[in-house]
């Protein structure tokens, strides 16, 4: 069996939990942050977990993490 390779892009967007579940960083929190409230600026602080669906794939593309 040959080895798999890992998707370099994704692999440094995306950070595995201690359970295993998979989480990144939310979109919209780069740029134009006047027009945007406090309360969805702090929103785009946290990250956010990958929903299942989702997560199936991204870990096909991230064999080994």
């Amino acid at each position: 069996m040959p080895k798999l390779k890992t998707h370099k892009g994704l692999s440094k967007r995306i950070k595995k939990t201690k359970s295993g579940k998979l989480k990144h960083l939310r979109a919209m929190g780069r740029h134009k942050m006047l027009i945007k409230s406090s309360d969805r600026k702090r929103k785009y602080k946290r990250d956010q977990n990958i929903s299942k669906a989702d997560a199936r794939k991204v870990k096909r593309l991230l064999p080994y993490k």
